[in-house]
């Protein structure tokens, strides 16, 4: 067997989070996957809070960062906040780990995730703002929206079917963001 990189431990981790949340991550369940010794782990990380770490770092820039860098690259710049939403809704659904670590965060793994949180509000907040709203107001509905969406996850991971009516989210969404009541030139899903 090939000797195990940090990256596979990292992997594997990320793995258990995204089907059983946070609280999933530990040493010996990941060992069990990758079909190692906890002695390989300890080559790679000093403890599980250290794992933990590495996973949430990868959450943050698989579902934060690189969200941010899609959005970025859609043309006019005006389209963005529609295409945020648009893919917002249609991902919820998608980051089984993350429906639950909003209720699951304690000490620094909730720091982390609040940082997150304020990554994603002020980016969101910045597209509102680019739409015409007040700075303070463009603040507050992107903070509605966030929080619709954590709300939504949790509606999700309690068993709800999401996949019920899609549109429904990514307009009320809108809604939220904007103040307008239809996405103007949206695309149908």
């Amino acid at each position: 067997m090939a000797r195990l990189t940090r990256e596979d431990w990292v992997a594997a981790a990320y793995e258990r989070f995204s089907a059983d949340g946070i609280t999933a991550v530990a040493v010996e369940p990941v060992a069990r996957a990758l079909g190692a010794t906890k002695g390989s782990f300890y080559w790679h990380f000093a403890d599980r809070r250290a794992l933990v770490d590495a996973v949430l770092d990868r959450w943050r820039e698989l579902e934060t960062e690189r969200l941010i860098g899609d959005v970025e690259r859609i043309e006019p710049a005006a389209a963005r906040l529609a295409g945020l939403l648009e893919l917002i809704a249609h991902r919820t659904g998608q980051r089984s780990g993350e429906r639950t670590l909003y209720a699951d965060a304690t000490g620094p793994v909730r720091e982390f995730v609040s940082s997150v949180t304020e990554r994603r509000v002020s980016y969101l907040a910045s597209l509102v703002e680019a739409s015409g709203v007040e700075p303070g107001e463009a603040r507050r509905r992107a903070v509605l929206v966030v929080s619709a969406v954590i709300g939504y996850q949790q509606l999700v991971s309690s068993g709800w079917d999401a996949a019920s009516d899609p549109r429904s989210l990514i307009d009320t969404l809108h809604v939220l963001a904007t103040g307008a009541t239809a996405q103007p030139n949206r695309p149908e899903t």
